[in-house]
């Protein structure tokens, strides 16, 4: 995807073949900064902090951090320890474990001389792969808006957080769809839900639609079901960190309330989600882990000032506790469909499985 007339990938390989190098998440919208990943701890700050974030990207960023350590000590220990490090950085997305596994597999029967040479390659074509899922996801789901009959003169899909480029290496996962429909000269407008309390829609999600002149218009997190009322919604579209064998989708909190709000107003809700995000061990989202973040995400917020400065200012009455949640679990019942970059299916152990039979035995 492009910005400001430049195409970006979200993780890329330095010039010297070494340092990976990231856009910080963090500083969006109002700075567009490049960092250098030297070190395995540089990766798992990272990912930690959110300096990079959403399922795909956090797991190619994992990659690329199994490979700086194994170009530091391709040792044995040293396997163990970035494993285990990276494995800790964010609970709840599965394509963190999925990519930590699929490299520890790998480097481990191999010398330890060949090690780093094939977590590059590997964390590389991980990239590539991400890009590639993505973009066919784009046209699964493009096949999706087509056959949309829009209330007005144009299509208006809702979406909550940010699934798109920004989240994965390139296209992105819900936002996928929307892109290809754009540029295939389909009239879509977003309704972009701030979602609190990080601001993923408002911070992220706006920056790359307009980066990409997506027709958009930021609403506060409250304002969906209003607007599904009123016929100005025709399809809902979000991405998720894990996805159980029956279909249902943990993505950020929020995203279980749009799904009520789309069911009881007759509206599609579609979840874009490439293999990876599917944790085939999972049959209840109950099971899965919910991260519980730091109070001050919610206690405080950034902004810029009339004179360009940003600065992060207190929203809550001084000694008011805050509680942060980071995802909740809409239940594969509340879920029209599900779009991969096989096709789309049901949100059901049946329908993932006419996708991926191969998976039929997994436990």
């Amino acid at each position: 995807m492009k910005v400001d007339g430049t195409p970006y990938r979200t993780i890329w390989l330095g010039a010297d073949g070494t340092t990976v190098q990231v856009i910080d998440q963090t500083l969006l919208p109002h700075q567009f900064v490049v960092r250098d990943w030297r070190t395995m701890e540089d990766a798992e700050r990272g990912i930690r902090t959110m300096i990079v974030r959403g399922a795909p990207l956090i797991g190619a960023a994992a990659a690329y951090g199994m490979a700086l350590a194994m170009a530091r000590d391709d040792s044995d220990a040293m396997l163990t320890q970035a494993y285990t490090t990276l494995m800790a950085s964010r609970p709840t997305a599965v394509n963190l474990r999925w990519a930590l596994d699929d490299l520890r597999n790998l480097l481990a029967p191999l010398p330890h001389a060949k090690r780093a040479d094939a977590a590059y390659r590997r964390a590389a074509e991980i990239c590539d792969e991400d890009a590639e899922i993505c973009r066919r996801i784009g046209e699964n789901g493009l096949g999706l808006i087509r056959k949309l009959k829009p209330k007005g003169d144009r299509i208006n899909a809702l979406t909550h957080c940010n699934a798109g480029w920004l989240a994965t290496v390139d296209w992105g996962t819900a936002l996928a769809p929307i892109y290809q429909a754009h540029n295939a000269g389909i009239p879509i407008h977003v309704w972009v839900d701030e979602t609190r309390p990080r601001n993923q829609g408002a911070s992220l999600t706006a920056w790359e639609l307009a980066k990409h002149g997506v027709p958009h218009t930021v609403i506060a997190d409250n304002a969906g079901g209003h607007l599904m009322q009123r016929g100005q919604v025709d399809f809902c579209i979000t991405g998720t960190d894990r996805t159980t064998r029956r279909g249902d989708v943990c993505n950020k909190i929020g995203t279980y309330l749009k799904a009520l709000a789309a069911h009881d107003n007759g509206i599609p809700f579609y979840v874009g989600l490439p293999y990876p995000s599917i944790d085939w061990t999972i049959e209840d989202g109950a099971a899965i882990p919910i991260e519980e973040r730091h109070a001050s995400e919610v206690s405080r917020i950034a902004g810029r000032t009339a004179s360009g400065e940003v600065v992060t200012v207190d929203v809550l009455p001084e000694g008011s506790p805050a509680a942060n949640p980071a995802f909740d679990v809409t239940p594969a019942r509340l879920v029209t469909a599900l779009i991969t970059e096989r096709g789309v299916c049901p949100a059901s152990e049946a329908g993932l499985l006419s996708l991926y039979p191969e998976q039929s035995q997994a436990a």
